[in-house]
Protein backbone atom coordinates (compact mmCIF):
# COMPACT_ATOMS: atom_id res chain seq x y z
CA UNK A 1 0.00 0.00 0.00
CA UNK A 2 3.10 2.85 0.63
CA UNK A 3 3.67 1.63 -3.14
CA UNK A 4 0.19 2.36 -4.23
CA UNK A 5 0.32 5.89 -2.18
CA UNK A 6 3.91 6.71 -3.69
CA UNK A 7 2.67 6.15 -7.20
CA UNK A 8 -0.83 7.82 -6.65
CA UNK A 9 0.70 10.75 -4.74
CA UNK A 10 4.10 12.33 -4.45
CA UNK A 11 5.02 10.55 -8.02
CA UNK A 12 1.93 12.10 -9.60
CA UNK A 13 2.55 15.56 -8.95
CA UNK A 14 5.96 15.15 -9.67
CA UNK A 15 5.11 13.43 -13.32
CA UNK A 16 2.38 16.14 -13.92
CA UNK A 17 5.44 19.17 -12.89
CA UNK A 18 7.86 17.77 -15.25
CA UNK A 19 4.73 17.46 -18.02
CA UNK A 20 4.00 21.13 -18.00
CA UNK A 21 7.22 22.66 -17.09
CA UNK A 22 8.68 20.35 -19.73
CA UNK A 23 6.06 21.53 -22.00
CA UNK A 24 6.52 25.21 -21.72
CA UNK A 25 10.23 25.40 -21.97
CA UNK A 26 9.89 23.66 -25.01
CA UNK A 27 7.10 25.86 -26.60
CA UNK A 28 9.40 28.97 -24.81
CA UNK A 29 12.32 27.90 -26.24
CA UNK A 30 10.83 27.47 -30.32
CA UNK A 31 9.08 30.98 -29.74
CA UNK A 32 12.18 32.30 -28.42
CA UNK A 33 13.95 31.45 -31.87
CA UNK A 34 11.83 34.43 -33.18
CA UNK A 35 11.99 34.82 -37.25
CA UNK A 36 13.81 36.74 -39.92
CA UNK A 37 13.00 39.88 -40.54
CA UNK A 38 10.83 39.45 -44.17
CA UNK A 39 11.83 42.66 -46.36
CA UNK A 40 9.28 41.46 -49.38
CA UNK A 41 5.99 43.18 -49.80
CA UNK A 42 3.07 41.68 -48.23
CA UNK A 43 0.44 41.03 -50.49
CA UNK A 44 -1.88 39.50 -47.95
CA UNK A 45 -2.26 39.03 -44.03
CA UNK A 46 -0.22 36.28 -42.13
CA UNK A 47 -3.41 35.56 -40.10
CA UNK A 48 -5.76 34.14 -42.34
CA UNK A 49 -2.43 32.58 -43.91
CA UNK A 50 -1.64 30.58 -40.76
CA UNK A 51 -5.65 29.83 -39.84
CA UNK A 52 -5.75 28.50 -43.54
CA UNK A 53 -3.05 26.14 -42.79
CA UNK A 54 -3.84 24.84 -39.61
CA UNK A 55 -7.26 24.07 -40.92
CA UNK A 56 -6.63 23.03 -44.32
CA UNK A 57 -4.29 20.31 -43.29
CA UNK A 58 -6.19 18.47 -41.16
CA UNK A 59 -7.76 17.37 -44.48
CA UNK A 60 -5.70 15.38 -46.98
CA UNK A 61 -4.60 17.01 -50.33
CA UNK A 62 -7.07 15.92 -53.11
CA UNK A 63 -3.61 14.71 -55.16
CA UNK A 64 -2.20 12.70 -52.27
CA UNK A 65 -4.62 11.36 -51.02
CA UNK A 66 -4.85 7.65 -52.55
CA UNK A 67 -1.53 7.30 -50.73
CA UNK A 68 -2.12 8.75 -47.59
CA UNK A 69 -5.99 7.85 -46.83
CA UNK A 70 -4.35 5.04 -44.71
CA UNK A 71 -2.52 7.01 -42.94
CA UNK A 72 -5.04 10.17 -42.64
CA UNK A 73 -7.79 7.14 -41.48
CA UNK A 74 -6.00 5.97 -38.69
CA UNK A 75 -4.61 9.42 -37.10
CA UNK A 76 -8.44 10.14 -36.94
CA UNK A 77 -9.01 7.02 -35.72
CA UNK A 78 -6.59 7.25 -32.28
CA UNK A 79 -6.59 10.93 -31.86
CA UNK A 80 -10.26 11.65 -31.91
CA UNK A 81 -10.47 7.93 -29.72
CA UNK A 82 -7.95 9.21 -27.29
CA UNK A 83 -9.75 12.52 -26.78
CA UNK A 84 -12.63 11.53 -25.95
CA UNK A 85 -11.51 8.70 -23.98
CA UNK A 86 -9.26 11.86 -21.69
CA UNK A 87 -11.81 14.08 -21.35
CA UNK A 88 -15.08 12.29 -21.48
CA UNK A 89 -14.52 9.09 -19.13
CA UNK A 90 -16.26 9.09 -16.10
CA UNK A 91 -12.92 8.02 -14.16
CA UNK A 92 -10.98 10.44 -16.35
CA UNK A 93 -13.58 13.53 -15.44
CA UNK A 94 -14.13 12.56 -11.52
CA UNK A 95 -9.89 12.69 -11.50
CA UNK A 96 -9.54 15.54 -13.04
CA UNK A 97 -12.32 17.50 -11.22
CA UNK A 98 -10.50 15.94 -7.31
CA UNK A 99 -6.98 16.64 -8.69
CA UNK A 100 -6.68 18.84 -11.08
CA UNK A 101 -9.70 21.41 -11.84
CA UNK A 102 -12.00 21.39 -8.85
CA UNK A 103 -15.25 20.90 -11.29
CA UNK A 104 -16.42 18.40 -13.40
CA UNK A 105 -18.62 17.76 -16.38
CA UNK A 106 -20.98 15.42 -18.23
CA UNK A 107 -19.66 11.93 -18.99
CA UNK A 108 -19.95 9.88 -21.94
CA UNK A 109 -21.98 6.71 -21.52
CA UNK A 110 -20.62 3.38 -20.92
CA UNK A 111 -21.10 2.13 -24.71
CA UNK A 112 -19.68 6.00 -26.23
CA UNK A 113 -16.43 4.80 -23.91
CA UNK A 114 -16.08 0.69 -25.60
CA UNK A 115 -16.45 2.84 -29.13
CA UNK A 116 -13.85 5.80 -28.40
CA UNK A 117 -11.33 3.25 -26.68
CA UNK A 118 -11.35 0.50 -29.50
CA UNK A 119 -11.18 3.65 -32.29
CA UNK A 120 -8.32 4.86 -30.53
CA UNK A 121 -6.54 1.36 -30.23
CA UNK A 122 -6.94 0.13 -33.64
CA UNK A 123 -5.81 3.79 -34.90
CA UNK A 124 -2.77 3.36 -32.81
CA UNK A 125 -1.94 -0.05 -34.04
CA UNK A 126 -2.58 0.65 -37.39
CA UNK A 127 -0.40 3.80 -37.47
CA UNK A 128 2.60 1.58 -35.76
CA UNK A 129 2.19 -1.29 -38.62
CA UNK A 130 2.51 1.25 -41.16
CA UNK A 131 5.33 2.74 -39.36
CA UNK A 132 7.19 -0.94 -39.35
CA UNK A 133 5.86 -1.93 -42.66
CA UNK A 134 5.98 1.09 -45.27
CA UNK A 135 10.07 1.18 -46.15
CA UNK A 136 10.06 5.16 -45.97
CA UNK A 137 8.45 5.23 -42.68
CA UNK A 138 10.87 2.47 -41.61
CA UNK A 139 14.30 4.48 -42.65
CA UNK A 140 12.25 8.19 -40.80
CA UNK A 141 11.63 6.57 -37.61
CA UNK A 142 14.05 6.17 -34.30
CA UNK A 143 13.77 5.16 -31.13
CA UNK A 144 11.44 7.59 -29.89
CA UNK A 145 8.63 7.12 -32.34
CA UNK A 146 8.37 3.69 -31.06
CA UNK A 147 8.98 4.64 -27.55
CA UNK A 148 6.16 7.11 -27.57
CA UNK A 149 3.97 4.60 -29.28
CA UNK A 150 4.52 1.85 -26.71
CA UNK A 151 4.17 4.32 -23.41
CA UNK A 152 0.95 5.47 -25.20
CA UNK A 153 -0.27 2.08 -25.88
CA UNK A 154 0.29 0.57 -22.51
CA UNK A 155 -1.13 3.55 -20.94
CA UNK A 156 -4.46 3.13 -22.71
CA UNK A 157 -3.93 -0.78 -21.97
CA UNK A 158 -3.30 -0.62 -18.09
CA UNK A 159 -6.73 2.50 -17.85
CA UNK A 160 -8.87 -0.33 -19.71
CA UNK A 161 -7.68 -3.14 -16.69
CA UNK A 162 -8.54 -0.39 -14.32
CA UNK A 163 -11.44 0.75 -15.54
CA UNK A 164 -13.44 -0.90 -12.36
CA UNK A 165 -10.83 0.47 -10.29
CA UNK A 166 -12.27 -2.19 -7.29
CA UNK A 167 -9.06 -3.59 -8.09
CA UNK A 168 -6.18 -0.91 -6.51
CA UNK A 169 -2.92 -2.85 -7.86
CA UNK A 170 -4.57 -2.20 -11.71
CA UNK A 171 -5.45 1.21 -11.13
CA UNK A 172 -1.79 2.16 -9.39
CA UNK A 173 -0.63 -0.01 -12.27
CA UNK A 174 -2.45 2.64 -14.77
CA UNK A 175 -1.76 5.58 -12.83
CA UNK A 176 2.14 4.79 -12.95
CA UNK A 177 2.23 4.02 -16.93
CA UNK A 178 0.49 7.58 -17.38
CA UNK A 179 3.48 9.42 -15.29
CA UNK A 180 5.91 7.59 -17.14
CA UNK A 181 3.90 8.67 -20.12
CA UNK A 182 3.89 12.65 -18.49
CA UNK A 183 7.60 12.26 -18.13
CA UNK A 184 8.50 11.44 -21.04
CA UNK A 185 6.35 13.73 -23.32
CA UNK A 186 8.09 16.93 -23.38
CA UNK A 187 11.09 15.82 -24.09
CA UNK A 188 9.70 13.10 -26.57
CA UNK A 189 7.88 13.57 -30.54
CA UNK A 190 4.61 13.19 -28.40
CA UNK A 191 5.13 17.04 -28.27
CA UNK A 192 3.34 17.45 -31.55
CA UNK A 193 0.32 17.81 -29.54
CA UNK A 194 1.19 21.10 -29.21
CA UNK A 195 4.10 22.77 -31.21
CA UNK A 196 1.93 21.28 -35.05
CA UNK A 197 -0.01 24.80 -34.17
CA UNK A 198 3.34 26.75 -34.13
CA UNK A 199 5.14 24.93 -36.99
CA UNK A 200 1.80 24.73 -39.07
CA UNK A 201 0.90 28.25 -38.38
CA UNK A 202 4.53 29.52 -38.92
CA UNK A 203 4.41 27.81 -42.45
CA UNK A 204 1.00 29.45 -43.34
CA UNK A 205 2.19 33.22 -42.25
CA UNK A 206 5.50 32.88 -44.33
CA UNK A 207 3.40 31.78 -47.15
CA UNK A 208 0.40 33.62 -46.72
CA UNK A 209 2.33 36.75 -46.44
CA UNK A 210 3.04 36.13 -49.57
CA UNK A 211 -0.26 35.36 -51.33
CA UNK A 212 0.03 31.40 -51.39
CA UNK A 213 -1.99 28.89 -50.03
CA UNK A 214 0.24 26.20 -48.05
Amino acid sequence: MILVEIIEGPLWYIAAAVFVLGALWRIIGILRLGRRTDLSVPRSAALPGALKALFRHMLPHYGFFNRTKLHVFAGYLFHLGLFAVLFFAAPHITFLEKRVLGFGWEAMPRWAFIVAAQAAFAGLILLWFRRIADPTMRQISDADDHIGSWLTFIAMLTGCLALQESNVSLRALHMLAVEVWLIYFPFSRLMHAFTFVLSRGYTGIVYGRRGITP
